[in-house]
């Protein structure tokens, strides 16, 4: 699968608040089926972090994930904000995965092979607050970040056709953190609205 987006500028929502939001690409971990009452165990998931410190200072990193470990930042991998993101998941064997996240902005490439039994029930795009583990857990304080453009999804090499009945707002306890819009006009894209309750579309890509 792949998809591509740009890193959006971090700021504070809530002043005094760490925030913390991810964007990434995923197969696995969502709703096998229409009301959500099947849900998959499995996740293989990367993409990119934009945090704000309690003091406001904003920080961009990238990632990569295998369901239950927990995400392991890309070091050697530095994001900034405008940068162009593409990231691909692909199959090798039955339990074999490869990660690529490119940055097409600085030219810089992150590869990864991992072993990993998925379902591979579902594929997702996803912008949302992470889960904190720990003495605090539970989900992140979301920061602004605008509107996020996800676009050019491919799932076995060929447009997923999106569907807006596919879309999920991210609401935890009911209250509205970012809305994702219906799809673009190649079915391929969306855009998600962080802090607001409506998004519209995209243009053609």
């Amino acid at each position: 699968m792949n998809g591509t987006w740009v890193v959006p500028t971090a700021s504070q929502h809530t002043k005094g608040e760490q925030e913390y939001s991810s964007i990434w690409i995923g197969i696995g971990g969502g709703c096998v089926n229409a009301d959500c009452s099947i849900t998959d165990a499995t996740l293989i998931q990367e993409g990119t972090e934009q945090d704000v410190a309690k003091d406001g200072k904003a920080s961009y990193n990238a990632w990569w994930e295998l369901i239950p470990a927990p995400e392991i930042k890309i070091s050697s991998f530095p994001v900034h904000v405008g940068d162009r993101m593409k990231g691909t998941i692909t199959q090798l064997a039955p339990e074999l995965w490869k990660f690529t996240l490119r940055n097409k902005t600085t030219g810089k490439t992150f590869t990864k092979t991992v072993p990993y039994a998925s379902s591979r029930d579902t594929v997702e795009w996803i912008i949302e607050t992470p889960l904190i583990i720990g003495s605090n857990a539970g989900f992140a304080a979301m920061p602004n970040l605008g509107t996020v453009n996800m676009d050019r999804g491919l799932v076995n090499g060929v447009n997923p056709h999106l569907k807006p009945s596919e879309g999920i707002q991210l609401a935890p306890g009911g209250h509205i953190v970012a809305t994702p819009s219906g799809p673009d006009p190649d079915t391929d894209g969306f855009n998600d609205c962080v802090w607001a309750s409506s998004c519209s579309a995209p243009g053609s890509s």
